[in-house]
């Protein structure tokens, strides 16, 4: 909650400059990044990114414009091929220390708003499927907007000839109003399960992180999964037109919306998505409505600033006065044309979903849950040691990971808005297959290394201190919560599993040399006890 409070108390602190709490969730994102980054995309990592930025230099025939405007990322003016690791920890550092000191302090300028954006950005765009989702997009934007709330150089607390920007403010609105309804539409254009009402049914189950009020949250009557699909519909595609439609309405259409992202967060992992949903949901509430969060000194010294401020006082404006409604102006525009193919895209009958059209990502179109999967699958690792996979004695061990279900007593885990790369990804991989997500066997020949980068992405690894198995092979499950009430679940049971069959066949160092040399990677060093 430490981001809601943050934005809350730099918005109301004066109309004048109403800040953000984007560095809040900057700084959730970049202790992510720090913690994973290196074991993801680093030179050793499951898809380094040495070999994207190389695979880009080559086709723009060197490091210029075009790798700039192709992949934004201030990794292309190091060596990245030696120090890339090094790098992507010192990104990493600089975002969280910059998002920190802005959190305490409560304000910032343009020149540290745009360095938190530079620096994500510069992740973002080398992170490959690790950062292809639509939060990363929607947290790039969101930061670009906060950025002109703030002054230009000044960090004071509360900052004179710093006007509240309304073009800003309508972005934000605009922003939400795009979430919501591409969100909604996306769904009513997508699975047939939308309009019969039944998405729920499946939905908790199946989401990719479930969390313990998920297995709950399941067990609803079908009738209340109806009228949540129902109330779904109408906050998605009904209530974001509230925010156009006066003071009122558009406060009460801030509500709903702040409201409903909560349920979410309190009904499973979305990483920071949910959090992060709300910050322009706040854009729809005025001073007066936060005025009760804040000291009567406080709200003293902005009615006195604003006071000095009105145009009666000021019969001249200051220089910066004009440079910043010229800039303002400029803003708005770029905002409408950049919202040409999101608007085309929301009209389209084959709407894409969390797309962006420009390169800076200013822009985008987002949705969630276009479909539903109805039937939950987990791909689960095992490692044995025998020299032969097909013994039917072989002992086969399972990997444990640290958030998706594999053990069937462990307790769903709840981490938002912290967000697991790896779990996450591999639960698309479960309904794909492993010819299309390469990384995944790439995961497993790390384990049979019993490598320390990819281990400490996992929970539980059978084989800790002691010597790598010598063979590795994926499973595929079919997995459902335990009925609440239920012997199972009365001894602790939380999932009940089936096996369906083989993912990946079994796999050693040795066979697995042609796939590591055809994809560009290098075998591990395997690591002994």
């Amino acid at each position: 909650m430490i981001f809601i409070i943050c934005f809350l108390y730099v918005h109301v602190k004066m109309k004048t400059n109403p800040n953000s709490l984007q560095p809040a969730y900057l700084f959730v994102a970049f202790l992510v990044a720090l913690d994973q980054n290196k074991q993801l995309i680093g030179l050793k990592g499951l898809l380094p990114a040495d070999k994207h930025l190389d695979h880009v230099k080559d086709r723009a025939q060197g490091i210029n414009w075009v790798t700039f405007n192709y992949v934004p990322s201030i990794i292309w003016l190091f060596d990245y091929q030696q120090h890339l690791d090094v790098i992507l920890d010192y990104i990493a550092y600089a975002g969280l220390g910059l998002s920190c000191c802005l959190i305490v302090r409560g304000s910032a300028n343009w020149i540290v708003m745009l360095s938190l954006w530079m620096l994500y950005h510069s992740i973002v765009n080398v992170g490959q499927r690790w950062y292809s989702f639509g939060w990363e997009s929607q947290l790039l934007e969101t930061g670009f907007l906060a950025t002109f709330l703030c002054p230009v150089l000044n960090v004071s607390v509360l900052p004179k000839h710093t006007p509240t920007s309304r073009v800003v403010i309508w972005g934000y609105r605009w922003l939400i109003f795009r979430i919501m309804l591409g969100a909604g539409l996306i769904k009513i254009r997508g699975d047939k399960c939308w309009r019969d009402l039944t998405c729920m049914n499946y939905h908790y189950e199946t989401q990719p992180v479930p969390n313990p009020v998920s297995y709950y949250m399941h067990q609803e009557p079908e009738v209340f999964h109806k009228f949540e699909t129902l109330t779904n519909h109408f906050v998605e595609l009904i209530a974001p037109f509230l925010l156009f439609m006066g003071r009122r309405l558009c406060i009460v259409g801030g509500v709903i919306q702040s409201m409903f992202q909560l349920i979410l967060i309190t009904s499973g992992n979305l990483s920071f998505l949910n959090w992060l949903t709300i910050l322009p949901s706040l854009a729809c509430f005025d001073d007066a409505s936060y005025a009760f969060l804040f000291s009567n000194t406080m709200m003293q010294k902005v009615r006195d600033l604003q006071q000095e401020h009105k145009p009666e006082r000021n019969t001249q404006l200051r220089l910066g006065c004009y440079v910043r409604r010229v800039f303002n102006v400029s803003l708005a525009l770029g905002l409408a044309y950049l919202s040409i193919p999101v608007i085309q895209n929301l009209m389209s009958s084959r709407q894409a979903m969390n797309t962006s059209f420009d390169n800076f990502r200013l822009v985008n179109t987002y949705g969630a849950f276009g479909s539903i999967t109805k039937k939950r699958t987990e791909v689960i690792f095992q490692g044995t040691r025998s020299n032969d996979p097909s013994d039917p004695s072989a002992e086969w061990l399972e990997y444990n990971f640290k958030c998706k279900p594999g053990n069937v007593t462990r307790r769903p885990c709840l981490i938002s808005p912290y967000h697991y790369r790896l779990d996450w990804l591999l639960w698309f991989a479960a309904f794909q297959n492993y010819q299309y997500n390469p990384w995944l066997v790439h995961v497993a020949v790390k384990l049979l290394a019993n490598d320390e980068g990819t281990t400490s992405l996992i929970a539980h690894n059978p084989f800790e201190g002691k010597s790598p198995p010598k063979f590795i092979r994926v499973e595929h499950y079919s997995y459902k919560f335990t009925k609440l009430g239920s012997k199972e679940a009365a001894a602790g049971i939380w999932w009940k599993r089936k096996y369906l069959k083989n993912y990946l066949p079994p796999i050693s160092l040795k066979t697995i040399k042609p796939f590591m040399r055809e994809m560009g990677w290098k075998l591990p060093k395997l690591r002994t006890p």
